[in-house]
């Protein structure tokens, strides 16, 4: 029994590195885009593409992947999925011009899109009851260590290296979990055909499953909306602090313990009151930032919102999975980060348009704090998980 619980902890650190590799590739594009903005020469909406077309090809590749899981196994999609990220950067790394960057960018894109439905589909089947719902919490974890990384990295490495470079050191990286992944074993039911699968997913489509969408997107709306603008935000307003690498690292390292407590209330009540009461806790931390007029409460703010934001991302992919049974849980996890992805795409973009027409930062956060709301509202209406004992499956 203690030999099985150890294999399973070590298949878990494993497939944390799907949420690291996310992470990890998500901040140093924010570090690398104004480099080849500079390099290249280009405009401000060519440089806001790269975010854009790299968030298309997540979408995408949460649909292609998810479902791909459910037909050919997890293992082998969560290796596809890291191939593909990882040779798609070594291409990356000699792009000859932008167009050609956009293009292979939507499909490193893919890689990472497709990664976390399935690492979150691996981690629902070897785990049951509040264990799963603690454990996937933890997983999303792994987010935080991830952009912990691409800190340090663009903190010690661009000062040496290109983005070129920058880019060979991830793929490689990609490279040396795709042999760890080698060792994990298989979940998902064997050979399904695809009549038995439809026949589930017809039968598991709900009208709630649009709640839970709705809820998805609230979250990586304001996830991706706020946090990717924070630094141009602030800087306009004349804090030039949250430039800084210190300033960075303080907000990631709030993640940790916001994943932590949500971990720890996951054993106690169910997820969607765990998810709903940390959308109402980033509720609270947009309007203090909105409000915040010094560098200090900015930093108080930006730690809040990183506690619940994360915390509630986190709920929220533990809720997932569980409300799914085996053989279409790959395909439904992913269908959900997708729609999640779609929210992504259109944070920023407001944002942008907002700015543009002079609106305050105050009354763009109480939009935010809108959306919350209504995702913590959404996700009320979802059934509640049938709890099994807890522990871990043996295979």
């Amino acid at each position: 029994m203690d030999n099985t619980k150890q294999r399973t902890t070590f298949i878990f650190l494993i497939i944390g590195t799907a949420w690291l590799f996310d992470a990890m590739d998500v901040g140093l594009l924010s570090f690398i885009m104004p480099i080849v903005h500079q390099q290249w020469a280009l405009t401000n909406s060519q440089t806001g593409l790269i975010s854009s077309v790299s968030t298309v090809g997540m979408v995408c590749g949460g649909f292609y992947f998810g479902h791909l899981a459910d037909r050919i196994g997890r293992k082998n999609t969560l290796i596809a999925t890291l191939l593909t990220f990882s040779i798609g950067n070594l291409i990356l790394a000699v792009s000859p011009g932008f167009y050609t960057f956009l293009g292979i960018r939507f499909f490193v894109g893919m890689g990472l899109g497709g990664e976390l439905p399935v690492a979150a589909t691996y981690i629902a089947d070897i785990y049951k009851g509040t264990k799963r719902s603690q454990m996937l919490i933890l997983a999303d974890s792994f987010w935080a260590l991830g952009w912990l990384v691409a800190s340090f990295l663009s903190f010690l490495l661009t000062p040496v290296l290109g983005w070129r470079e920058i880019l060979v050191v991830t793929a490689i990286a990609g490279f040396f979990a795709i042999v760890l992944r080698k060792h994990i074993h298989e979940t998902a039911p064997k050979n399904p055909s695809a009549q038995n699968w439809l026949v589930s997913l017809k039968t598991t489509f709900k009208p709630w499953t649009l709640m839970l969408w709705l809820a998805w997107f609230m979250v990586m709306f304001s996830y991706y909306g706020m946090f990717m603008w924070l630094p141009s935000i602030m800087v306009d307003k004349g804090y030039g602090i949250v430039n800084s690498f210190g300033y960075t690292t303080i907000i990631v390292v709030a993640q940790l313990p916001g994943y932590f407590c949500a971990s720890w209330l996951a054993k106690r009540i169910q997820v969607k009151y765990v998810f709903a009461i940390y959308m109402l806790g980033t509720a609270c931390g947009a309007i203090m930032f909105g409000q915040s007029a010094s560098a200090v409460l900015i930093v108080i703010s930006g730690c809040v919102l990183s506690f619940f934001n994360l915390g509630a991302y986190g709920a929220i992919i533990a809720l997932t999975p569980e409300l799914y049974t085996n053989n279409i849980r790959g395909t439904m996890t992913g269908m959900a980060q997708g729609i999640g992805r779609i929210g992504a795409i259109f944070g920023p973009l407001l944002i942008g348009v907002l700015m543009d027409h002079q609106i305050s930062i105050s009354v763009i956060f109480i939009i935010f704090m809108v959306s919350l709301v209504i995702g913590s509202i959404a996700v009320l209406a979802l059934p509640s998980a049938d709890r099994q004992p807890d522990g871990e499956v043996t295979q």
